[in-house]
């Protein structure tokens, strides 16, 4: 018999509350930066953790963030495909994808930026599967095996985009900074 004393909420509910909601900062944290729209990013995470909650009882992995951030990035990718499907296409811009001549890394240029404004606008001009994957490695923390996992690619594919990413992130940071934006 399965009682419930002293208003003790039901097992699943409780593992629930205890697995995932924890980690409903960093899921609305990929929403936001995979749709740029704090709207759309508040509607694809009510919408993902009512999913997940859903789909709980099929959760059999040992690591409840990555797979929320799973669902979460589901959401967001199925919300761009209905609502803003020419944002999933990636255009070749010969200006972005060189390899810029300095030796500076993003780091670098983020530590002499004073203003975190002027990284998010770069940040959110990334194309979509660039900045998932910076979103997830160095705003989240996940690993490369987490993050090839999560958006289903092989590991090689993450560190290119990681890569490119970087590099994006560097030559936009720095046309940014040279064109007075930061001020």
């Amino acid at each position: 018999m399965n009682r419930n004393h002293g208003g003790a909420l039901p097992e699943p509910v409780s593992s629930f509350e205890h697995l995932v909601l924890p980690h409903l900062e960093a899921g609305y944290n990929l929403a936001r930066w995979l749709l740029r729209d704090d709207h759309d990013a508040e509607d694809v995470m009510q919408d993902a953790v009512v999913r997940a909650f859903r789909f709980f009882e099929g959760f059999r992995g040992d690591n409840p963030r990555a797979w929320l951030l799973s669902v979460v990035r589901n959401r967001a990718y199925t919300f761009l495909q209905q609502n803003r499907a020419r944002e999933l296409a990636t255009e070749f811009d010969e200006e972005l994808h060189v390899e810029p001549a300095e030796d500076e890394t993003p780091e670098v240029l983020l530590l002499r930026s004073a203003r975190q404004r002027v990284l998010n606008e770069a940040l959110e001009a990334l194309p979509i599967e660039f900045r998932e994957v910076f979103v997830l490695r160095e705003i989240e923390g996940l690993s490369y095996r987490e993050i090839a996992d999560l958006a289903q690619v092989p590991i090689g594919t993450v560190m290119s985009r990681l890569s490119r990413a970087r590099r994006q992130l560097k030559v936009a940071v720095a046309k940014r900074e040279l064109n007075g934006s930061a001020s």
